[in-house]
């Protein structure tokens, strides 16, 4: 590409330090002297300029394509491949940049200076949420985008919006963590988990029809992995290995209210009606084959009977006469049914269990033999203990692993339209572009291992296929377990609670780079501080926002409560559960009687949103979901936390005004309302009413404050 010198004095003379040039066209200050443009043909075609700088009294060089200002000589290297690896800061050669573009790129505040890069003022970065007017979309520029540092294809330009804010730093002190005894990921290990897994589900789906003649409930085998990382005290971090007992609650409980139909959500007359039809007649033909008390069979029997004769009897019964004679037939057979599947239900769930836990143990043993493949003494492994460390309070870091880690295999990458997709073995998993540069910038701020980012494509994609695993392979299974709060709720919490850390999230939908994660391992590299459990804060203010299984929040509510017991520091949780009282969570009743309850909200179904549990791959307007049901959010903190950030009036106003949908079009309500390393689940379904028409709002309840307020569609307390 040819230049003309005189426009390039032009434009160069016109040119104050640290900012863009406006226009070509300018006209020569009269007080800059002549600037000769001695660069090389390379520099020149690459964008590169001599201009002379009025503060300084001295020339510097400038680039018009990517606004940079140097003092020396530039090379024609277009990025730091140790900074700036993946090359999404960098311009392509040659290219010119598009108008809009033409701003000065905002650094971030995490990112290291340059060498010799001249320092402009500075300015302030507003976020940009889904939710608050931006000055721009964020863009980035790159040769080779998302890709590996030895990538040389070129891509166009990437425009997304930023649903995060990693640079807010931490406020909690916890004490120090020893690192885990896991394997680090590797995608061979990784690539036979997720294989085993799917194997596992399919056992539990043959084992329920086989012995019960149902299918295995919806979101059962994602719950009942949650309830049993509670327990498990094994070498795995994702299959159950040492629990006990071997029987799971949560599960026995699913698959017993299953029995002998599933009962689907009720719309209308003739639905219900055929549903009462369905239950007795399954209830009959179960009791007559299965081994029951003649006390239990006669008593099935004859509510089944008395059911029938009344359908035939009453022809114009309504939607809620059917409603009300199914609850009275679940009531009069469940115990009995219960009794006679009771054996049954624990076989299949003590057989998932040894299952699983021979599943575990070959897994690692592939992890063993990929060591032996790379000339790393396995032995090692079974000799490593967990060492004790000094009970110090330090500031929150990173999970760490001992066990010795063996090279990464080669991943590939390819973008398509929006979403950048990785490949190892044939095995593709996806992730969108933005979320992609928001791994890269986690992985900057955490990794302390890999400088270069070798390893950072392969990490990457054994952490999205541990979700992928965990999730499920049916459309929309598992997305309840991995949704968030909105981005305006986050703004809020931080600006007036001084919120700065998540207690439930993962790398892919964190708003902080402080959080806590379901897997240590694979999360570590990207921020995580392990599991919640595992944590000991003394003081911090947090976001608690859990998945919806029992056993996980009844343990949460544990912790917390010996957590705040025990400090003296500033200590405060924000906690968000669903309002379920039909029948109500036991963990809901025990943080409602808490002596550190300080202030508790509701937040009425319908009117308010969460992320989608997919936001790392779906499309921006399904991003936010309506949420089914009821939010109750409960303020947990010691007496030094409320002091420093007690609910008052004012920030509770701010809160519920960030929680209410910002005049968006409702989404359809699906199944991810809202982690288990994520946030928000919407594992159970909701039947509550739509609050159309004009008057709804939010029910706080503090102390002696109890009061119901309501407002216009235009107003939101």
């Amino acid at each position: 590409m040819t230049i003309n010198k005189t426009q390039v004095i032009s434009m160069s003379t016109n040119h104050a330090p640290g900012q863009a040039v406006a226009s070509t066209s300018a006209q020569p200050s009269a007080t800059s002297p002549p600037v000769t443009q001695d660069l090389p043909e390379d520099l020149l075609a690459a964008g590169w300029c001599k201009c002379w700088s009025r503060r300084e009294k001295r020339p510097y060089y400038f680039n018009r394509f990517t606004n940079q200002s140097l003092w020396e000589v530039p090379t024609t290297v277009q990025h730091d491949s140790i900074s700036d690896p993946l090359g999404l800061n960098a311009a392509p050669v040659g290219s010119p940049r598009t108008t809009d573009d033409s701003a000065p790129r905002k650094r971030s505040s995490t990112e290291e200076p340059t060498a010799g890069l001249k320092r402009g003022r500075s300015e302030d970065v507003t976020p940009i949420t889904p939710v608050t007017p931006a000055p721009r979309i964020c863009k980035v520029t790159t040769e080779a985008p998302f890709a590996s540092p030895t990538s040389k294809h070129k891509a166009p330009l990437v425009a997304f919006p930023v649903f995060w804010n990693l640079e807010v730093p931490s406020n909690v002190v916890a004490r120090e963590m020893p690192p885990y005894l896991l394997f680090p990921p590797h995608p061979e290990a990784e690539l036979c988990r997720a294989q085993l897994t799917a194997r596992l589900r399919q056992h539990y789906q043959e084992l329920c029809q086989q012995r019960e003649g149902i299918d295995a409930p919806r979101e059962s085998f994602n719950r009942w992995m949650l309830e049993r990382k509670v327990r498990d005290r094994g070498t795995d971090p994702m299959l159950p290995s040492d629990c006990e007992p071997a029987v799971s609650p949560s599960m026995f409980r699913e698959i017993l209210n299953d029995i002998p139909i599933r009962l689907s959500r009720i719309k209308h007359r003739e639905d219900a009606k055929r549903q009462l039809f369905k239950y007795a007649e399954a209830a009959k033909r179960m009791i007559e084959s299965r081994n029951a008390t003649p006390d239990s069979r006669k008593i099935v029997k004859w509510n089944v009977e008395d059911t029938f004769n009344w359908l035939r009897k009453e022809l114009s019964a309504t939607k809620e006469d059917y409603l009300e004679r199914l609850d009275h037939l679940r009531q009069q057979c469940g115990p009995h049914l219960a009794d006679v599947a009771k054996e049954s239900v624990e076989g299949i769930c003590a057989k998932l269990y040894h299952l699983a836990c021979e599943y575990a143990q070959r897994v690692r043993s592939r992890h063993l033999e990929i060591l032996r493949e790379c000339n790393l003494p396995p032995d090692e492994v079974d000799s490593v203990t967990t060492s004790c460390m000094e009970e110090r309070a330090v500031p929150c870091h990173p999970a760490r692993l001992r066990l010795p880690e063996a090279p990464l295999p080669r991943v590939d990458l390819h973008v398509e339209s929006e979403q950048a997709c990785l490949r190892h073995r044939g095995e593709v998993v996806r992730v969108n572009q933005n979320y992609l540069a928001k791994l890269e910038q986690l992985y900057r701020l955490n990794c302390t291992d890999d400088s270069r980012f070798e390893k950072f494509l392969p990490r990457v994609w054994c952490m999205l296929r541990r979700y992928q695993t965990m999730f499920g392979l049916g459309a929309h299974e598992g997305l309840g377990l991995h949704g968030a709060l909105p981005v305006s709720v986050f703004e809020a919490l931080h600006r007036h609670f001084d919120v700065t850390f998540e207690c439930f999230a993962s790398p892919l939908n964190c708003y902080f780079a402080q959080y806590c994660s379901a897997f240590p391992d694979t999360d570590g590299y990207f921020g995580s501080r392990g599991t919640v459990l595992d944590l000991f804060p003394a003081s911090g203010s947090f976001e608690v926002n859990p998945p919806f299984g029992e056993e996980l929040m009844n343990s949460m509510v544990d912790h917390f409560e010996n957590l705040l017991a025990a400090s003296t520091e500033p200590l405060s949780f924000v906690v968000f559960v669903p309002e379920w009282r039909d029948p109500a969570t036991p963990a809901l009743l025990r943080m409602e009687e808490s002596c550190f309850k300080r202030r508790q909200l509701l937040v009425l179904p319908f009117e308010h949103e969460y992320r989608h549990g997919a936001q790392h791959v779906c499309r921006s307007e399904e991003l936010h979901i309506r949420a089914l049901h009821g939010t109750a959010i409960l303020f947990l903190q010691n007496d030094a936390a409320y002091a420093r950030w007690g609910p008052t009036p004012e920030r509770i106003r701010a809160l519920l005004e960030a929680y209410r949908p910002q005049g968006r079009a409702p989404q359809p309500a699906g199944p991810a309302d809202g982690t288990a390393g994520g946030d928000e689940a919407g594992g159970e379904e909701s039947t509550a009413p739509s609050s159309a028409g004009g008057t709804t709002g939010s029910i706080e309840t503090g102390g002696k404050l109890s009061e119901r307020k309501e407002s216009s569609d235009d107003e939101w307390v």
